[in-house]
């Protein structure tokens, strides 16, 4: 059993990922860390973990743990990525990893360096629901891929929000943006080659609150939009020669309704319904995570995928600053 250590009591930590850590087969959470020992306590004590510690260090210095979860503000987790795996444990944490692909290229020198795993949270490559959409494009359901449509929004102006706090990492891309690139960069294994963007910013928060999106992929075009103050809506569409895909619950799956792939053919009749009822996308994350660990060949998203993806979005802010393309 790999032994987790959450590294902070952050909401994402306790709601999502702890008990699907807790439900894996191969993982357990042993401690909890926090500036504040008794919010760590009370972890601890809901999760049935025997450690808690009342600092970060603290628990990085331990030998109670193998790995760490990392749900600390983005703006963080590079550093502390840094300190666990040169405390010799692995790393989950959470996306987006860095905030820059310069970060990515130092995290993988210290990966190299320590021999430590350090992956980011990107539960959506471990779904069902993903599994087919790239089984279905790689198995030619819909010809040749010509358009990808996506979006994600929701709406949140709360100031105290880390999303809505540039020095903690915040803003739309960051936080959801990320989602659309990886998704389609997956079931694809294409890379895009440039792109053209509109990025729209609060004036009052600083952060990124809109972004429409234009990537060229040589053989085909993607286009999506993403926002944090808009009405809540998710949706990813492949369009090919032959027919279209169609993801109902691409990111929160099971959250935010049916976990649906739906399979169109050239004439508008729908072909197939596949159906995914428990998927449990974080579940499988944390057991592929624990398997890498000890060396099984099973796939996870390594630092170098990381680093493409975070590639994509840094050139999404760079087009936003002028008309044109921009070269990713």
């Amino acid at each position: 059993m790999l032994r987790f250590g959450i590294l902070s009591t952050a909401r994402i930590g306790h709601e999502q990922v702890v008990p699907a850590i807790q439900d894996a087969e191969n993982c357990v959470v042993t401690a909890f860390a926090s500036r504040d020992l008794a919010k760590a306590r009370a972890l601890a004590d809901r999760f049935g973990a025997p450690h808690a510690f009342g600092s970060y260090e603290e628990m990085l210095a331990s030998d109670v743990i193998d790995a760490v979860y990392i749900p600390l503000p983005s703006s963080q987790h590079v550093e502390w990525s840094i300190k666990a795996a040169e405390a010799g444990k692995h790393v989950l944490s959470e996306k987006p990893i860095a905030i820059k692909a310069s970060e990515i290229e130092d995290l993988i020198k210290v990966r190299d360096r320590t021999g430590k795993l350090i992956c980011e949270a990107f539960m959506v490559t471990y779904a069902p629901v993903w599994l087919k959409v790239r089984e279905l494009l790689s198995q030619k359901a819909i010809g040749e891929l010509k358009h990808v449509q996506g979006s994600f929004s929701y709406f949140n102006r709360d100031p105290s929000n880390m999303r809505n706090i540039p020095e903690l990492g915040g803003g739309a891309l960051p936080d959801i943006g990320v989602y659309p690139t990886i998704t389609t960069r997956f079931v694809t294994g294409q890379e895009p080659q440039r792109i053209q963007a509109r990025v729209e910013r609060d004036p009052g928060f600083g952060t990124d609150i809109y972004s429409s999106v234009k990537a060229d992929f040589g053989s085909f075009e993607m286009t999506f939009y993403i926002a944090t103050q808009m009405a809540a809506r998710q949706l990813m569409v492949f369009h090919g020669t032959e027919g279209y895909i169609e993801v109902k619950s691409p990111f929160n799956a099971g959250r935010w309704g049916a976990e649906e792939v739906e399979l169109t053919n050239q004439n508008h009749a729908v072909s197939q319904i596949f159906r995914f009822p428990d998927s449990r996308q974080y579940k499988r994350q944390a057991e592929a995570f624990a398997k890498a660990t000890k060396g099984e060949p099973v796939e996870v998203v390594t630092l170098e995928n990381s680093l493409k993806n975070q590639k994509f979005i840094d050139a999404i802010y760079r087009a936003g600053g002028h008309d044109g393309w921009e070269k990713v």
